[in-house]
């Protein structure tokens, strides 16, 4: 590279590179890698029109697993991801109209957050609104089945003036039935758990109110214990302590800590909340216990060498997979505190990204500040798939995304839910 001069590929020549400041011809090393950026991204989605995309592994057909199964050579269970694998290869985009009962509202907003009900029934949805704040509603998938894909959106317009920073499910009265939200009201931060039934489209006087909501210091992240022994408790990530709270009971346990909490989720086997931080540190909570002096309440402690943004334990509780600042993610094994697997290819430098696994079809699902989503082979971290935006790369069309085999409920159908500016797209098998 020549020093003030970048070098055109297509023109096969050298231009003078002029500095960010000048108005008049702003010819800077930011807009040409936006531009080579957007030139890749075309690229992509005219490939993907074109069904030019190939497995990741030679020799990988339907056609040649079946035979192989009919031979025992797979076991079921290997022959199940190695299907779920191709079909992640073949998955085509569609996009879902929305109707709203308020014909206004329905595609006016820009997605922020989705995230699913357990059964996948429906999505619950953060949407930010042009003067400020955020919206909130629900989706139903049941349309997702149909030939014409349509969806259902019910809005709820008495909470619109925060912003939201995490929000997950809560089974308090019966699985899935409220929703915990954490964001920024103004100066304090907030922490709302509402219930799903306000997003109902039934006689507005029977809706109940909010279970609980409490001014706090900023909140990061939250998450809902199933677990027996903390029934009804709830967990706020805050700056430099961790909130853990009893919604029936208002019993509250402060945790202090040296960095912001920017990702929390709580184990189902045992009363065990695992924290990521801003520092890189990864620690776990026993919620049973009484004395906190010092820092000794922390038990099983995993180091990153940047924020950890999302963490997801799997099934078994053995391994627990986190992803930070730095676009590394790693899969962690508790019994031993050490890094057995790397995904590659996940881009963030400063986002609080979500981190998606699904056990069952043996993927791993991540959306990068590049706003491609890259889906990974959870078993030998192979990356199968980059996925572009249907929208030019911008910080605020960062795509969310909801992957599951059967949207819609138990018969639903397979595929990926991609939510982008105002559109809603679904990829399916």
């Amino acid at each position: 590279e020549l020093p003030g001069f970048y070098y055109d590929s297509e023109k096969n020549r050298y231009f003078r590179l002029l500095p960010g400041h000048n108005n008049f011809n702003p010819l800077t090393k930011e807009s040409l890698q936006y531009q080579a950026m957007e030139c890749k991204r075309l690229r992509l989605l005219e490939e993907e029109e074109k069904q030019m995309k190939k497995t990741t592994r030679a020799g990988l057909n339907s056609s040649m697993l079946f035979q192989k199964r009919q031979l025992g050579l797979f076991s079921p269970t290997s022959y199940c991801r190695l299907v779920h694998e191709l079909k992640v290869n073949c998955m085509q985009r569609r996009k879902i109209e929305i109707h709203s009962p308020d014909s206004s509202v329905a595609g006016t907003n820009n997605f922020k957050i989705i995230v699913v009900y357990v059964a996948c029934e429906r999505i619950f949805t953060v949407n930010n609104v042009e003067h400020g704040g955020c919206k909130y509603g629900i989706i139903n998938l049941t349309g997702l089945g149909k030939e014409s894909l349509a969806v259902e959106m019910h809005d709820n317009l008495y909470f619109t003036n925060r912003k939201v920073n995490s929000v997950c499910w809560a089974s308090l009265t019966h699985p899935d039935s409220h929703l915990c939200l954490m964001g920024i009201a103004e100066t304090p931060g907030c922490a709302s758990l509402l219930p799903a039934s306000l997003f109902s489209s039934t006689n507005p006087g029977d809706r109940p109110g909010m279970l609980c909501s409490f001014k706090i210091s900023t909140a990061w992240s939250c998450a809902w214990c199933l677990n027996p022994q903390a029934d009804n408790c709830f967990s706020t990530g805050l700056t430099r302590r961790v909130l853990v709270t009893n919604v029936v009971t208002g019993h509250r346990q402060i945790f202090g800590t040296s960095s912001d909490v920017l990702a929390q989720q709580f184990a189902t086997q045992t009363p065990t909340l695992y924290n990521g931080c801003r520092s890189g540190e990864v620690f776990s909570i026993d919620v049973r216990q009484r004395s906190r002096k010092g820092q000794s309440w922390k038990a099983t402690r995993l180091f990153h060498d940047s924020a950890v943004t999302s963490l997801r334990l799997l099934n078994a509780e053995y391994y627990l997979m986190a992803a930070d600042m730095a676009g590394k993610i790693k899969l962690w094994d508790l019994r031993t505190a050490k890094c057995v697997k790397q995904y590659k290819g996940h881009h963030n430098e400063y986002a609080i990204l979500p981190l998606h696994v699904n056990e069952e079809e043996g993927l791993v699902t991540a959306v990068g500040q590049d706003c491609y989503t890259r889906i990974w082979s959870l078993q030998d971290a192979r990356l199968l798939r980059t996925i572009p935006s249907p929208h030019p790369a911008s910080k605020d069309a960062i795509p969310s995304v909801v992957f599951s085999s059967r949207l819609g409920g138990s018969r639903g159908v397979p595929g990926l839910l991609m939510a982008v500016k105002q559109d809603l797209y679904h990829f399916s098998y």
